[in-house]
Formats: C-alpha cells, structure tokens, sequence
C-alpha cells in the first residue's frame, strides 16, 4: 500500500509539473490532480497498474465516480436534462485522465488493436504505405494524411474482403460499389481528388504484387472540364471590412487572427504555407518573407508588406504566448502549440466573417482570398508569370487556371446578340 500510494503521487506530481510548464490555468491543473488521484485511487482498489490501462477501465471509472456523486449530492451532474453539463462533467473527468495517460503511455486514446487476420493485414498494409510515400513519393504530411485517410476508409469498408487473399482478387464492381457509396456524399470535384488518391494506393498494391487489377482501368475518374467552375471570389470591399471589423480585436486572440488575415489578404498564400511560417522566415533587415510552398517544396522571397509586417510584429510584441515553438502562429489556449495543419485555419476565418457580419456568397475559407488575390493582380495588368511566382505555382499552366477570375472583365468585352438571333 505504501508502495502504490508513492507512485500515485509521483505521477500526480509528474502532471502538475508538465500541465504547469504547458501555462495551463492554475484552476486546470488542481482540478486534473483532483481527478487524476481519484482514478489512480480506483485503480489500486481494483489492481489496476496505470502502465496496463485499458478505455474500458475509464468507462467503468465514470461510471463508478457518477455513481458517487449522485450518492454524494443525490442528484446527476446539474441535471442530466441539460446535456451539454452533464458532457462537460464527462468532458472535464476524460481530459484530465488522458492527460495523466499521456504522461504514462506517451499517447492517449490508443489506436484499436488489430482482433482479425484481416485487421492486422491492412494495418501492416497501411504502415507500408504510409512509408512508402514518405520515402519514394515525398509527398507533404498534408498529402499522405489525406491518402492514409482514404486508404483506412477503404479498407474498413472491405472489411474482412480486404484480407491477404481477398485484396489480390479483388475485382473492378467491388471499387465501382465503393465509389458509388462515396459519390452519395461529395461533390463532384471532392469525389475527383477521392479517386485519385484510392487509384494510388491501388497502384502501390499492384506495384507490390499484393492486387492483380490493373488501378488504371479500374476506378473512373470523374472529369472535369477546364475553366467549368468560376471560382469563389471574395469581394474587396468584404475583405475590407472584415479587417477593420478584426483590427478592433486587441485581444491576443485577434491579434492573431488579424495577422493571418493580412497574410491571406496581402499575398494569397495557401493556409498550410502560413501555418509553417517560422519566426527565422520574417527577415526585418531585409525586409523579406521568406515562404516554403507547401505543393511545390520550393521557397520564395517576397517583399514583407509594411501592413503585414506591422500585424505581425503586433501581434509578436503583445499576443503571441511565450513558447519554444519556432511558428509564427500558436494557439491561444494551453497547450500552446502550432496549428496542426492549414485546415485548422477555416473555423478561424469562418468566424472572423461571423464577426464582422459578412456573408460571402460562395466558399469563405483561406483559398477564397487566394482567388481574390489573383483577381486583383490580373485586374492590375500584372502578368501572368509574375501572379504565378508570387502565388508558387510550378508551371504557367496552374495560373492560366486563375484567368476565369476575370469573368467581369470578360463579360465587359463580350458582343451583344443581334435582336434577329435573340427571336
């Protein structure tokens, strides 16, 4: 017993000293010491050892700490008619535990264990893939996230047909049903990039000898025709407003939020090239940025716009938290870390634009203003070389794409139908 209750206080005091170095709230951190020596107190009752754990052994834990606190207050968590309480009591009981495993195990929730032949095949699958793509492809995180994504899905929909033996055989009506069932939910463009990254896994299956099938004429690929969607667009009177409404913000949290959407205003980068900005990338001296294209891997300098420079100095000097991290931009809430990836940025603006009471008409997420961007400069007569550099396009081709942008240009220009013709 004396024994046990060291070690409960070990990582009891383990956790207090990674949740203070992390700047959680000193409220946050006795409240997860208060949960955790409870969970830790119901595990030595039960024989528990925290290093062998298991989700099953926390549901148990809530349900017997609901238990004494209804025998306690003689009632539910505030009152189980309000559920977002009562999942906030829930909430507040499973982050502190996981906080504490992750101390322990290094991460927490586990991934699933593998209980069938086939389960543990995909997943061997899938580890392989995932290395293949980082060793022979090169693809950005961003890129082999969204295979894996795709692969795991599939996978999981073959279920025990995705075995050794049933992924070898396996033949096009199975792909042609997967597909179908895909289609029910995505865009026409969406299910496009869905295809395209299940034909290249398929590909490495067969690159590998575990498929037959040959990918290239298994899986059809919607088409898309050239220039047959005008991009969303957002206006520059909207951008405007929507960075003044966000410069009012003094918060660290606007702050923030105001540098990024200068960034996307001013330049037309791409979200995931803003996310992994670095503090060595804004060069004050020579007042340049220095950008790391995410699709290409290329890196160019561009001038640092005085407003942007300014946004985020400001935010540098009076919103950013004190963090090891080298990112530019870091989340306003402990744990302070970098954003995950570009996507995290599209709740962001989505409510930036709620803010500011404005209702764009098409998308509203970062590649929006990288649309409006292109537009302005080829309204300006900037050539189409130049808008591609700045916008780190490889070939010329990706930026004639953007020539649609100029659909009331065009319009400006075209000829009116004889009266004949319209009869």
């Amino acid at each position: 017993m004396p024994f046990e209750k060291s070690r409960n206080e070990f990582w009891l005091s383990q956790l207090e000293k990674h949740l203070t170095q992390e700047r959680y709230s000193p409220q946050t951190v006795q409240q997860s010491r208060m949960i955790g020596r409870g969970f830790l107190s119901y595990l030595n009752k039960h024989r528990i050892v925290i290093e062998t754990v298991k989700p099953i052994d926390i549901t148990r834990y809530l349900q017997y700490a609901l238990c004494r606190y209804r025998g306690r207050h003689q009632r539910d968590p505030r009152s189980l008619n309000a559920p977002k309480a009562f999942q906030w009591w829930r909430y507040s009981h499973t982050s502190s535990i996981y906080r504490l495993l992750r101390l322990v195990h290094g991460h927490w929730p586990p991934p699933p264990l593998p209980r069938t032949p086939a389960e543990i095949f995909q997943r061997e699958v899938c580890e392989q893939y995932e290395e293949w793509m980082t060793d022979v492809r090169g693809w950005s995180p961003e890129t082999r996230s969204n295979r894996s994504d795709e692969t795991r899905r599939f996978l999981c929909w073959l279920g025990e047909r995705g075995s050794r033996q049933g992924l070898l055989n396996i033949a096009a009506p199975v792909i042609d049903a997967y597909m179908m069932q895909r289609a029910k939910s995505l865009r026409r463009t969406t299910l496009k990039t869905r295809a395209v990254e299940l034909r290249s896994f398929l590909r490495y299956l067969h690159t590998t000898g575990r498929l037959l099938l040959e990918p290239s004429t298994a899986i059809i690929i919607p088409r898309l025709y050239t220039f047959e969607d005008i991009a969303s667009v957002l206006r520059p009177e909207d951008i405007k407003v929507l960075l003044e409404v966000t410069r009012k913000d003094r918060s660290p949290k606007g702050l923030r939020d105001f540098a990024i959407l200068t960034l996307l205003a001013g330049y037309g980068l791409r979200a995931g090239e803003i996310t992994a900005l670095r503090l060595e990338d804004v060069r004050w001296r020579s007042e340049t940025l220095r950008i790391r294209h995410s699709k290409t891997s290329v890196y160019s300098d561009l001038p640092l716009l005085p407003r942007v420079g300014n946004a985020i100095l400001d935010y540098l000097r009076k919103g950013r938290p004190q963090t090891p991290a080298r990112e530019i931009f870091i989340r306003t809430c402990a744990p302070y870390r970098a954003f995950k990836s570009g996507s995290s940025l599209h709740r962001l603006i989505s409510l930036r634009f709620e803010a500011a009471g404005i209702k764009p008409q098409g998308r509203r997420g970062p590649h929006a203003f990288r649309h409006s961007r292109a537009a302005t400069m080829l309204r300006a007569g900037v050539p189409i070389k130049e808008i591609g550099d700045v916008l780190g396009h490889r070939s010329a081709k990706s930026t004639n794409a953007y020539l649609k942008l100029a659909s009331e240009d065009l319009r400006a220009v075209a000829l009116e139908i004889p009266v004949e013709v319209n009869a």
